[in-house]
Order: structure tokens, then C-alpha cells, then sequence
């Protein structure tokens, strides 16, 4: 976990700030360099965070931040409690930040596109 600074702040701020008009870039990037597609990333996010399509799509047109994008979630998939394993070294299931924890999510479901795992796999239909 990272260390808290003297100020307090654990350093997640510069993350919850970015835009995500520049993040969903880098997302989509990374699954389609492994030859996964724009839409199953789409999906993903739609079914991680309970955004539509159409919702999704006008959020990426807003000036709006990458926090404030999972804190207003109309509907978190109760299923992503079954995200397991690790991303950037930290196992998910381990982080206490609540908002880093969404955010980690959506980061090991798509680093498991690009590793080729089936879509049914990486939403969790059991």
C-alpha cells in the first residue's frame, strides 16, 4: 500500500483528478495492442460500473475526473467483489481505499483482456 505522506494524503489524489477522457485511452489502448476490441472494454466498464453505452460515451465528451466517475456509479456490479489477484503488485482485494479498490478493478479486468481471458470469464458469470 503507499505510504502516507506528512500531509496525510496517501497520493491517490493525482489519480482521482485525472481526466477521464485521458485514462479511457490508455485502457482502450492496452486491449486493443493485444488485439481486444473498444467495444469489449466498453463492456466491461458498463458492466463494472453500471454506466449504459450512451452514458459512457457523453461522460468522455464531460470535463469530469476519473474519481468522480466511479464515486457517481449508478449502479457498481455487486459481482466485482469476486476480482481477485494482483495489479501494479497490490492484490485488489486487499486495498482499504474504497475508491483506489473501484479504480483497481477496472484495471485488472482489463489487463485480463489483453491477456486473452474470455469475456464470460472476465465479468464473472459464474
Amino acid at each position: 500500500m503507499r505510504k502516507q505522506m506528512k500531509d496525510g494524503n496517501t497520493g491517490f489524489e493525482k489519480v482521482y483528478q485525472m481526466p477521464l477522457s485521458k485514462v479511457y485511452p490508455l485502457l482502450v489502448n492496452k486491449a486493443t495492442r493485444k488485439g481486444r476490441t473498444q467495444e469489449e472494454v466498453d463492456e466491461i466498464i458498463c458492466w463494472l460500473t453500471g454506466y449504459n453505452l450512451q452514458q459512457l460515451k457523453e461522460l468522455l465528451d464531460q470535463p469530469i475526473t476519473y474519481g468522480d466517475f466511479f464515486r457517481n456509479s449508478p449502479a457498481p456490479n455487486p459481482a466485482r467483489r469476486l476480482i481477485k489477484g494482483s495489479i501494479c503488485g497490490i492484490r485488489v482485494e486487499e486495498i482499504q481505499e474504497p475508491l483506489m479498490q473501484e479504480i483497481r478493478y477496472l484495471d485488472k479486468l482489463v489487463d485480463e483482456l489483453a491477456k486473452g481471458k474470455p469475456m464470460d470469464k472476465i465479468l464473472r458469470n459464474l
